[in-house]
């Protein structure tokens, strides 16, 4: 339980960042001057497209937590034999955070209106993704190599699912990468495409939080940590 808390912590910690970011709690009626010259006075300033990938990440979300409250569940019982994290892993993670940060990169450019730099940044951020994802598949040849097949025992089936559905997800925002892609080479207005890297953006921090979470369910790291809590909190 101690472990879906802390995953759910940290999606609550990265929504509220997301959304003081949006003024959905604007109070337009409370502030100075004439309606429409200030930020949020024409109404709500997050468009559909971020409410509803708040929407998508809710659910997202609620799908990776049942995931983690599975995994720890099943792991304390007796049949259960960790798998060795294939150093692969470690790689690949640095390349994700490495997608994330060139992503953050091309927002900070579209805000700017620095055309080259959003291409630049977008360009980089999906050929990091594929690395990750490529490398994803390695580290699955790695552990099928070594002898722990999917139906080995349920920690096998439990890595093989978890990363193939964050890899997924992550398949998914490369396709709405090559949209933003897409709109850069026809040379869309620039707030169109501003909307859609921060949307970008957005989307591939969540999958870094998550992954990052996974992993450290995966290594072990995770329970370790609430285990030394809970002895601190209680001695």
């Amino acid at each position: 339980m101690g472990v879906i808390l802390l995953f759910l912590a940290g999606l609550a910690l990265y929504a509220g960042w997301w959304l003081s970011h949006q003024r959905l709690m604007a109070k337009p009626w409370l502030e100075e001057g004439v309606i429409g010259e200030f930020p949020g006075g024409g109404g709500l300033s997050a468009s559909p497209a971020k409410i509803g990938l708040g929407v998508f990440l809710a659910v997202a979300g609620s799908l990776f937590a049942l995931l983690i409250s599975a995994y720890v569940v099943r792991m304390g019982m007796l049949d259960w034999r960790p798998l060795p994290v294939p150093p692969l892993l470690w790689f690949n993670t640095g390349v994700l955070v490495l997608s994330s940060v060139t992503l953050q990169w091309a927002l900070a450019a579209a805000r700017r209106g620095d055309h080259d730099g959003m291409v630049t940044g977008v360009l980089c951020a999906g050929v990091s993704a594929v690395v990750f994802l490529i490398g994803q598949l390695l580290a699955w040849w790695q552990l099928i190599a070594a002898g722990y097949v999917v139906a080995g025992n349920p920690a096998s089936s439990f890595f093989y699912l978890v990363t193939a559905i964050h890899g997924l997800h992550l398949l998914g925002g490369l396709v709405a990468l090559g949209r933003t892609i897409a709109k850069l080479w026809r040379g869309a207005d620039l707030p169109t495409l501003r909307l859609s890297v921060e949307l970008c953006a957005t989307y591939w921090h969540f999958l870094l939080l998550v992954w990052l979470m996974l992993l450290g369910l995966l290594a072990g790291w995770t329970v370790a940590f609430l285990d030394v809590c809970s002895r601190l909190i209680s001695g």
